[in-house]
């Protein structure tokens, strides 16, 4: 471990290359890192320790990070996850099972761009909200607090789920294509991919059930009601 001075981001990773490389280039930016190389040290450390973030390998011996990341949801640990998966069809398992991972990246992948992904999600829990507070349909969203209420009901959402409802909130009536979302919320383009925007939608649907402000709009996009 070192002074993290931009926080500490839980590594948890049982290949001892890849942990160091990713180490290493997290150091150089100025984080501190803890690794872990399984689920059970990884779910007491993220207890210990209250990392800013957890770049999470699917592909762990006992405790897998699917079932790691599961069971931080279910003790209300909202800590920004990225998953590193190493097929396809593990990020379709990641989409699928809707377990509030913020973002994932597969493997081979640049240790700079797992960097920069780690940042663009703390920039967006870190940055400025203000103390705007916007409604629409049964929904409620404190800018400032970054909390959410549906009938009066807070829900809790994960770091991209509250960044993609505010992004639309802001805008009512507005319609995004997924690209347009995929790039203003999670910051990248959209040859990474758009199932994620759909499967993020699905989960604040879910969520916020009939307060639920956003529409579909057949053949184009999202856009979130008029409050």
């Amino acid at each position: 471990m070192t002074d993290p001075g931009r926080g500490l981001v839980l590594v948890v990773e049982d290949d001892r290359a890849i942990a160091e490389l990713v180490t290493l280039y997290l150091r150089r930016d100025g984080f501190g890192v803890h690794v872990e190389t399984d689920g059970t040290g990884a779910l007491a450390a993220s207890q210990r320790l209250k990392p800013v973030a957890v770049v999470l390998d699917i592909g762990l011996p006992g405790i897998d990070g699917v079932e790691v990341c599961r069971r931080m949801r279910a003790a209300d640990d909202w800590t920004p996850v990225l998953f590193v998966t190493a097929r396809d069809d593990e990020v379709d398992r990641v989409l699928g099972l809707e377990l509030g991972a913020d973002d994932y990246i597969t493997k081979p992948f640049s240790p700079r761009e797992l960097v920069a992904r780690v940042r663009t999600v703390l920039r967006r829990v870190n940055g400025p909200g203000g103390g705007e507070v916007l409604r629409a349909g049964g929904t409620r969203l404190d800018l400032g607090q970054r909390r959410v209420w549906s009938a009066e009901v807070e829900v809790a959402l994960t770091t991209t789920e509250f960044d993609l409802l505010a992004h639309l909130m802001r805008r009512p009536g507005q319609v995004f294509e997924r690209a347009q979302l995929l790039s203003a919320v999670w910051g990248y383009a959209a040859a990474a991919g758009t199932r994620t925007v759909d499967v993020h939608i699905a989960q604040l649907r879910a969520k916020l059930g009939a307060g639920s402000p956003i529409r579909t709009v057949r053949g184009v996009g999202y856009a979130a009601d008029r409050g």
